[in-house]
């Protein structure tokens, strides 16, 4: 178990990775974060994170937790690492939801530099992220599991889900393949309510509590009931990526998703519509336009 008081760097520290970041600096430890976003640089210092532009910048650290968006990014921070000295000896956390495919590749490079790493995805959204309720789909080697477990718990409840890089990956791959039906199937409920001419508003509040409601039914539900314009917590594009990323891991095993695929369909006209950094909730829109249908 590691020293509350030990200095780590946290890589990404946007919508999610910022108030994860900040749930660390509560537990005790001393973060620098990393983010190209000079605006993330404000909200960090805020949060009692020094952030810094790139990884190199960064002082040395026993562990770096990366919290980026896409396997490209994930590729590019690993690029800017194998070099370096202090990679090895260095334990990574990969907490990024990336596929099983990009997981196993960068692990393995960091593992040829000498580092420890553990695949850790995560779900529960930026709320839980606040309050440390994540879910963390855990997997990696017991002992590199047991060295960052300190990291981990302050974000929430730890499911060591295997042995192996690339477990955690796929459990948020099956994760994600049911977050993404399930914004969509939302989103064509309430158009559908819209359409037979009842309110939205009272039809959400009279379906979220029974058997037809879901956790995202009830977290994105109100959302799509107001405007395009609603705080973003989780972007069109992350969904546009993670149903991708399902639908890769599926071809790639040969499982049939159909509904992921039209799910995925969905997130991909709203990014044609602009909405690609708009709230993922505005899916919705992609319903309201008789060109949808």
């Amino acid at each position: 178990m590691m020293s509350s008081q030990e200095h780590l760097v946290f890589v990404g520290i946007g919508a999610i990775g910022l108030p994860m970041a900040r749930r660390l600096v509560d537990a005790g430890f001393s973060v620098t974060g990393v983010d190209p976003v000079p605006a993330a640089h404000d909200r960090a210092r805020a949060a009692g994170i020094t952030p810094v532009e790139r990884l190199s910048d960064a002082p040395e650290a026993e562990i770096v937790v990366v919290m980026v968006a896409t396997p490209d990014q994930l590729e590019a921070v690993v690029s800017s690492a194998v070099g370096r000295p202090d990679v090895n000896g260095q334990r990574w956390v990969i907490m990024s939801t990336v596929g099983p495919e990009a997981v196993r590749a960068q692990g393995r490079r960091l593992e040829a530099a000498g580092a420890e790493v553990v695949d850790a995805p995560v779900t529960g959204g930026v709320a839980r992220a606040v309050t440390g309720e994540l879910t963390v789909f855990a997997s990696g080697p017991a002992a590199a599991l047991e060295s960052v477990r300190g990291v981990l718990s302050p974000l929430g409840t730890v499911r060591n889900v295997g042995a192996t890089i690339g477990d955690g990956q796929s459990i948020k791959v099956v994760n994600q393949h049911l977050c993404s039906v399930h914004i969509v199937a939302a989103a064509e409920a309430l158009s559908l309510a819209e359409t037979l001419g009842l309110d939205k508003t009272a039809v959400l509040d009279l379906i979220a509590g029974g058997a037809a409601g879901s956790w995202m039914l009830n977290d994105r539900g109100p959302r799509m009931l107001q405007s395009t314009d609603v705080e973003v917590t989780s972007t069109v594009g992350i969904f546009v990526k993670d149903s991708s990323l399902v639908a890769a891991a599926a071809q790639r095993s040969g499982a049939a998703t159909p509904l992921l695929d039209v799910a995925k369909e969905r997130y991909e006209m709203a990014a044609a519509r602009g909405l690609l950094g708009r709230d993922d909730s505005r899916v919705i829109e992609t319903y309201q336009h008789s060109s949808a249908h």
